[in-house]
Protein backbone atom coordinates (compact mmCIF):
# COMPACT_ATOMS: atom_id res chain seq x y z
CA UNK A 1 0.00 0.00 0.00
CA UNK A 2 1.29 3.36 -1.14
CA UNK A 3 0.21 6.83 -0.09
CA UNK A 4 0.77 9.70 -2.36
CA UNK A 5 -0.55 13.08 -3.47
CA UNK A 6 -3.06 12.70 -6.31
CA UNK A 7 -1.74 14.12 -9.19
CA UNK A 8 -3.31 15.61 -12.70
CA UNK A 9 -2.44 12.06 -13.95
CA UNK A 10 -4.59 10.03 -11.37
CA UNK A 11 -8.04 12.31 -12.11
CA UNK A 12 -9.63 9.32 -13.71
CA UNK A 13 -9.07 7.11 -10.95
CA UNK A 14 -10.14 9.86 -8.44
CA UNK A 15 -12.95 11.22 -10.70
CA UNK A 16 -14.19 7.33 -10.35
CA UNK A 17 -13.86 7.30 -6.50
CA UNK A 18 -15.02 10.28 -5.98
CA UNK A 19 -18.61 9.68 -7.67
CA UNK A 20 -19.08 5.84 -5.95
CA UNK A 21 -18.60 8.60 -2.73
CA UNK A 22 -21.17 10.81 -3.88
CA UNK A 23 -23.74 8.30 -5.13
CA UNK A 24 -23.56 5.78 -2.30
CA UNK A 25 -22.95 8.07 0.31
CA UNK A 26 -24.98 11.26 -0.38
CA UNK A 27 -25.68 12.23 3.33
CA UNK A 28 -21.35 12.37 3.99
CA UNK A 29 -20.81 14.75 1.64
CA UNK A 30 -22.29 18.92 0.50
CA UNK A 31 -21.62 17.75 -2.95
CA UNK A 32 -24.08 15.51 -5.15
CA UNK A 33 -23.56 13.11 -7.24
CA UNK A 34 -25.87 15.10 -9.56
CA UNK A 35 -23.66 17.75 -9.99
CA UNK A 36 -20.49 16.02 -9.89
CA UNK A 37 -21.40 13.65 -12.58
CA UNK A 38 -21.59 16.09 -15.11
CA UNK A 39 -17.98 16.88 -14.38
CA UNK A 40 -15.50 16.75 -17.07
CA UNK A 41 -12.34 14.94 -16.46
CA UNK A 42 -10.34 18.58 -16.76
CA UNK A 43 -12.83 19.80 -13.47
CA UNK A 44 -11.10 16.79 -11.77
CA UNK A 45 -7.66 17.14 -13.07
CA UNK A 46 -8.12 21.26 -12.23
CA UNK A 47 -8.88 20.00 -8.77
CA UNK A 48 -6.22 17.93 -8.27
CA UNK A 49 -3.63 20.67 -9.59
CA UNK A 50 -5.07 23.32 -7.40
CA UNK A 51 -1.80 24.39 -4.94
CA UNK A 52 -4.28 25.42 -2.37
CA UNK A 53 -5.28 22.03 -1.76
CA UNK A 54 -3.89 18.43 -1.60
CA UNK A 55 -5.43 15.36 -1.90
CA UNK A 56 -4.21 12.23 -0.54
CA UNK A 57 -4.93 9.21 -1.97
CA UNK A 58 -4.26 5.26 -1.04
CA UNK A 59 -3.19 3.14 -3.84
CA UNK A 60 -2.94 -0.91 -4.07
CA UNK A 61 -1.58 -2.28 -6.92
CA UNK A 62 -2.21 0.95 -9.24
CA UNK A 63 -5.63 0.77 -7.64
CA UNK A 64 -7.17 4.67 -5.87
CA UNK A 65 -8.67 2.80 -2.63
CA UNK A 66 -9.15 5.83 -0.98
CA UNK A 67 -8.91 9.59 -0.50
CA UNK A 68 -9.01 13.15 1.61
CA UNK A 69 -8.19 16.63 1.03
CA UNK A 70 -6.53 19.01 2.89
CA UNK A 71 -7.68 22.76 1.80
CA UNK A 72 -5.08 25.53 2.86
CA UNK A 73 -7.15 28.92 4.06
CA UNK A 74 -6.29 31.67 1.59
CA UNK A 75 -7.23 34.58 4.11
CA UNK A 76 -4.21 35.77 5.88
CA UNK A 77 -6.11 35.91 9.46
CA UNK A 78 -6.87 31.99 8.49
CA UNK A 79 -3.44 30.95 7.63
CA UNK A 80 -3.02 29.15 10.65
CA UNK A 81 -5.53 26.70 9.71
CA UNK A 82 -6.23 23.70 7.62
CA UNK A 83 -8.94 21.95 6.70
CA UNK A 84 -9.97 18.40 5.85
CA UNK A 85 -12.69 17.22 3.50
CA UNK A 86 -13.57 14.70 0.87
CA UNK A 87 -12.55 11.46 2.96
CA UNK A 88 -13.62 8.52 1.46
CA UNK A 89 -12.63 5.00 1.47
CA UNK A 90 -14.18 2.11 -1.05
CA UNK A 91 -16.48 0.15 0.55
CA UNK A 92 -14.83 -3.24 -0.42
CA UNK A 93 -11.42 -1.80 1.51
CA UNK A 94 -13.13 -0.73 4.51
CA UNK A 95 -12.17 -2.29 8.05
CA UNK A 96 -8.41 -2.56 6.98
CA UNK A 97 -7.18 0.50 8.47
CA UNK A 98 -6.53 2.84 5.15
CA UNK A 99 -8.63 5.58 6.58
CA UNK A 100 -6.46 6.01 9.87
CA UNK A 101 -3.65 5.45 7.89
CA UNK A 102 -4.75 8.12 5.16
CA UNK A 103 -5.44 10.44 8.02
CA UNK A 104 -2.78 9.73 10.36
CA UNK A 105 -0.51 10.92 6.61
CA UNK A 106 -3.11 14.04 5.98
CA UNK A 107 -1.91 15.24 9.75
CA UNK A 108 1.41 14.72 9.41
CA UNK A 109 1.31 16.65 6.42
CA UNK A 110 0.02 19.43 7.94
CA UNK A 111 2.21 19.39 10.55
CA UNK A 112 5.02 19.97 8.53
CA UNK A 113 3.63 22.98 6.70
CA UNK A 114 4.89 25.97 7.83
CA UNK A 115 2.32 28.17 9.92
CA UNK A 116 -0.39 25.28 10.10
CA UNK A 117 -1.91 25.04 14.17
CA UNK A 118 -4.50 23.11 13.78
CA UNK A 119 -7.38 21.16 11.42
CA UNK A 120 -10.86 21.60 10.85
CA UNK A 121 -13.26 19.53 9.67
CA UNK A 122 -17.16 18.04 9.82
CA UNK A 123 -18.52 15.00 10.32
CA UNK A 124 -22.31 13.56 9.66
CA UNK A 125 -23.35 13.92 13.49
CA UNK A 126 -25.01 10.62 12.76
CA UNK A 127 -21.60 8.68 11.74
CA UNK A 128 -20.68 7.16 14.67
CA UNK A 129 -17.66 5.36 13.00
CA UNK A 130 -16.16 8.04 11.39
CA UNK A 131 -16.33 10.28 14.79
CA UNK A 132 -14.43 7.43 16.76
CA UNK A 133 -12.02 7.35 13.93
CA UNK A 134 -11.51 11.22 14.41
CA UNK A 135 -11.70 10.96 17.91
CA UNK A 136 -8.89 8.35 17.93
CA UNK A 137 -6.46 10.66 16.34
CA UNK A 138 -6.88 13.66 18.81
CA UNK A 139 -9.30 15.71 17.04
CA UNK A 140 -12.41 17.40 19.59
CA UNK A 141 -16.05 18.57 18.88
CA UNK A 142 -16.31 22.12 19.27
CA UNK A 143 -19.98 22.70 17.81
CA UNK A 144 -22.71 21.70 15.70
CA UNK A 145 -23.73 22.56 12.69
CA UNK A 146 -27.83 21.99 13.03
CA UNK A 147 -29.51 21.55 9.53
CA UNK A 148 -26.16 21.44 7.56
CA UNK A 149 -27.35 19.46 4.88
CA UNK A 150 -30.42 19.16 3.15
CA UNK A 151 -31.69 16.51 0.87
CA UNK A 152 -34.78 16.12 -0.33
CA UNK A 153 -37.11 17.47 2.37
CA UNK A 154 -34.80 15.67 5.10
CA UNK A 155 -31.84 17.64 7.06
CA UNK A 156 -28.68 16.19 8.47
CA UNK A 157 -26.45 17.90 11.44
CA UNK A 158 -22.80 18.42 11.11
CA UNK A 159 -20.37 17.69 13.79
CA UNK A 160 -17.33 20.52 14.00
CA UNK A 161 -14.09 18.94 14.85
CA UNK A 162 -10.69 20.18 15.67
CA UNK A 163 -7.15 18.91 16.11
CA UNK A 164 -4.72 21.63 17.48
CA UNK A 165 -0.89 21.44 17.64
Amino acid sequence: MEIKVLEKKDADRYKKLRLEALKLYPEAFASSYEEEKEFTLETFENRLSNSHSHTLGTFENGELLGVVTLQLEQKAKLKHRITIFAMYVAVEKRGKGLAKKLLKEAITKSKQMVGIEAIYLTVGAANQPAKNLYKSLGFATYGIDKKALKIDNSYLDEELMVLYF
